[in-house]
């Protein structure tokens, strides 16, 4: 990978699949430059930190990462650390560890979800099975802690916090709310856990691992979880779409697999007659589903909830959480990081409009 200076900020918008509004004017581009230049030792260096021995291994290793991706993480990390030193060997690795570990739960997820496509491929489980995607899933949870063993308590902390959390997030996910929990606060708390703790994790990694000064760090950890909560309240929002070339999944997915999503939480709270229906529907949808019988009978059912009100309520949360996110900045100095970090959760609430 090249670039020139004509080209600068490209690749990256392109990468993101998004405008140029992320990086605005002489000194943002300047930035993107450094996490372009980044975003290139990171990926090299995953390659080879996904290598395996085993050749079976090595390729269920290296699937997902070589079907691509948005790197949203280590963009994230190397955006923060030019709050700092920049692009420092351990900022990289930093980088490396977070999306590896972030690689290694998709495979867990995918075969927890019964998820047929993952960024446009089948499943790692419909390629080898179950045992190996699962197996596959913890050797990328080995290979980034064996990153962030390099570097102290901190680092090693920081990871074993964040992939607790994990954890957690996808247990109560497949628990669900229990009596006496509010549902909707129940599921935020998920998403706070299962995706908001690993983004959080790469923004205050950028600033830890760059030598940033030290007050950045609880902003920008704030500022990370309530991205992640945004980023995945939208991913419910998409998971409805109708067009599978823009989820790499099935529509629906989630609510195929019995896995609550915020529209169906919010449609089950309203007290009307139709929503009432529309959720009974889905429920037996789901049980009929789980009793072997073909996932398209919830295609009505699922088009329906994707043109109900509660689908923009889920949007209009996610602009919310937005804005809290970029409210969250406050404490860090005017400049090109924040701007672009305050665009970036912008333009990510816009990516379902």
């Amino acid at each position: 990978m090249t670039s020139s200076p004509a080209a600068s900020g490209s690749r990256l918008a392109n990468r993101l699949g998004f405008s140029d509004r992320v990086f605005v004017g002489p000194a943002a581009r300047r930035v993107a430059r450094q996490i372009e230049d980044g975003l290139d030792l990171v990926e090299s260096g995953m390659a080879e930190e996904l290598r395996v021995a085993d050749s079976i291994a090595d390729a269920s290793a290296r699937y997902l990462y070589e079907a691509g991706g948005k790197r949203i993480r280590p963009v994230l990390t190397l955006l923060t650390a030019q709050l700092g030193d920049g692009n420092t060997p351990a900022v990289l690795d930093i980088a490396r560890a977070l999306e590896i570990t972030h690689l290694g739960s998709l495979y867990h997820d995918d075969v927890m979800d019964g998820a047929d496509r993952r960024r446009g491929v089948p499943a790692a489980h419909a390629v080898w099975g179950n045992n190996v995607a699962i197996l596959t899933g913890d050797i990328l949870f080995s290979r980034a802690s064996q990153l962030m063993a390099r570097y102290g308590d901190r680092a090693i902390k920081l990871q074993a916090d964040t992939f607790e959390r994990l954890v957690m997030g996808q247990l109560h996910e497949t628990l669900g709310a229990q009596a006496g929990d509010d549902p909707i606060e129940f599921y935020i708390q998920v998403l706070a856990d299962k995706t908001g703790s690993l983004i959080a994790a790469a923004t205050q990694g950028g600033a830890i691992f760059s030598n940033a000064p030290t007050e950045y760090v609880e902003p920008l950890r704030l500022y990370g979880e309530k991205v992640g909560i945004a980023f995945q309240l939208l991913d419910d929002v998409i998971d409805l779409s109708a067009n599978p070339e823009e989820t790499g999944k099935v529509p629906g997915t989630d609510l195929r697999a019995g896995v609550p999503t915020m529209p169906y939480l919010l449609l089950k709270a309203e007290p009307d007659a139709a929503a009432i229906e529309l959720a009974v529907r889905i429920d037996d949808g789901v049980e009929r589903i789980a009793a072997g019988e073909d996932a398209l009978i919830l295609d009505q059912p699922l088009a329906e909830l994707r043109d109900h009100a509660v689908t923009q309520k889920t949007l209009d949360l996610a602009r919310s959480w937005t804005r809290d996110a970029i409210d969250a900045l406050s404490p860090l100095p005017k400049g090109p990081v924040r701007d672009a970090l305050t665009r970036f959760a912008q333009t990510l609430a816009d990516r379902s409009s």
